[in-house]
């Protein structure tokens, strides 16, 4: 089988080449080749380095992404976008990279199946933000999208066109509605959701972290691991029981900023949760405001995607996957 990771420099990308590079069949079957590309060079883990091809490719280039689909991969894994809040504030970016980008690989899925047959499975990484209020107390499967971002907006548009490719026998795909991944590792980026992860991540660190919003602000979480485990899990799943509705809301855990805080108090003490500094910022609160808070994820528990059930959960994943299972500070 030939996989093609699009943003597997990203933090979801990388993890899941290093759960391949552990259990090798995961995404179905033994990997002849494994296409790592991102804006940088992504970097292939030491037990994949001998099927692996790491390209720095850039979506916006002309003919990238009939390069890339030339390879006829049998998996495409697309992940790669501009974050929420650098496309919310460069409208053009957004635009070029999270639609026009994402709609280039299917149109070269489509020109290489004129060719010869061809109809690869298509992974995407879409997002809570195709959603927008006003909600309902719980959002189901049957709630439909009116994004209030850009951001969502793009998401949206694609898993659309992802549904008719796969009606037209296109292509197979299914769009996975990510919640927003909590502890995300490493530096903040330009996402207006990153708080969420900063208010733990730093602490955890002995760093302290500022809060842009208040505690009572409810949002839908699961863990890297977590996210890991839905592309994982997507790419073996009968695709013929998801139906003509190829978008899922993955499962999560809906919770407040002051969940966060206490549970982060439970796992690590009150010295850790006292490096939280409150310090509102009407662009993010305004941002945030326009997000669901809370699902009711019947058809994606009943294809077996699973997540964390609390949040000291998401947080002693965080300890034990990025910290060496010690808290500093």
């Amino acid at each position: 089988m030939k996989v093609l990771v699009i943003g597997a420099a990203g933090m979801v990308g990388r993890k899941l080449s290093d759960r391949i590079a552990e259990v090798p069949e995961i995404l179905g079957g033994p990997i002849e080749k494994l296409t790592l590309v991102d804006v940088i060079k992504p970097t292939a883990p030491k037990k994949l380095a001998d099927i692996s091809d790491c390209q720095a490719v850039d979506l916006r280039q002309a003919d990238a992404a009939e390069t890339l689909i030339a390879g006829r991969p049998d998996m495409i894994i697309h992940l790669a976008a501009v974050v929420s809040g650098e496309a919310e504030a460069d409208f053009d970016k957004g635009y070029d990279v999270n639609l026009k980008g994402s709609y280039s690989l299917l149109e070269a899925i489509r020109a290489e199946g004129k060719k010869e047959p061809y109809k690869p499975r298509f992974l995407f990484a879409s997002s809570i933000a195709v959603f927008g209020a006003p909600f309902p107390e719980k959002i189901t499967d049957e709630f439909f999208t009116t994004p209030l971002t850009s951001y969502g907006t793009q998401k949206a548009i694609i898993e659309l066109l992802i549904a008719d490719y796969s009606r037209r026998n296109i292509l197979d795909g299914i769009g996975i509605r990510l919640p927003t991944i909590c502890i995300r590792p490493g530096k903040p980026n330009a996402a207006a959701s990153g708080f969420f992860s900063n208010i733990l991540r730093e602490p955890l660190s002995g760093v302290e972290a500022v809060l842009p919003v208040e505690h009572h602000v409810r949002h839908w979480f699961a863990s890297p691991r977590a996210a890991v485990g839905f592309f994982t899990h997507a790419a073996t799943l009968d695709l013929e029981k998801v139906g003509p509705r190829r978008n899922l809301m993955m499962p999560g855990l809906s919770a407040t900023v002051g969940d966060e805080i206490a549970a982060l108090e439970r796992v690590a003490g009150p010295k850790i949760a006292g490096l939280i500094r409150d310090e509102p910022d009407e662009t993010i609160r305004g941002i945030v405001d326009g997000w669901a808070r809370d699902f009711s994820v019947k058809r994606a528990l009943e294809l077996g995607f699973t997540a964390e059930k609390t949040f000291d959960e998401i947080i002693k994943i965080h300890i034990d996957d990025e910290l060496g299972g010690k808290i500093g500070g």
